[in-house]
């Protein structure tokens, strides 16, 4: 995935969420603080299962590892439940989809900001306008910082010996 392609997508939204605010800011309802949640929960989920893959995807390569130079370290360690490809195919999928839509949010949330934290001292709803958007872009910001993790984990390492098993969705 190509990161200034979301860097772009956020500026550019940026710029049409502030003009539109802008514009009807007035007649808009007040962003509540909430609003940001399930961006930020999507965010926590993404980051505990690419930390939970990457923990699963190194046990299973040095699993691999023990097994071809004969040693007993794969016993010691408890067997090792093998990742099925189609699931981390399925989670980088996730990932970009992911990543593209907090780059979106991140850019929505951002031209909120922009336009509502000068307005702090002057408009009633300002404040809690800019509350809102703040905790909008730092969600929006994890969660595309955790799908792009995600996405990296789901990569097959340079010099994979297995390219079947290693666990990877690119083409």
């Amino acid at each position: 995935m190509n990161r200034r392609d979301l860097v772009v997508l956020a500026i550019g939204l940026t710029v049409a969420a502030w003009l539109l605010v802008r514009a009807f800011y007035g007649s808009l309802p007040p962003f509540d603080w909430w609003l940001p949640v399930p961006l930020a929960v999507l965010a926590i989920a993404e980051a505990l299962g690419a930390r939970t893959l990457k923990a699963r995807l190194s046990a299973e390569r040095e699993a691999r590892k023990s097994q071809g130079r004969g040693t007993t370290a794969a016993r010691t360690t408890g067997p090792v439940r093998p990742v099925e490809p189609m699931m981390v195919a399925r989670l980088a999928v996730l990932a970009q989809a992911s990543a593209y839509v907090g780059a979106v949010f991140v850019g929505v949330w951002a031209g909120v900001l922009v336009y509502a934290a000068p307005h702090i001292g002057r408009l009633g709803t300002a404040t809690g306008d800019t509350v809102a958007a703040v905790f909008g872009v730092v969600s929006a910001a994890g969660l595309v910082l955790a799908a792009l993790w995600l996405e990296s984990v789901c990569r097959v390492p340079p010099g994979s010996d297995d390219p079947d098993r290693s666990g990877s969705a690119r083409a």
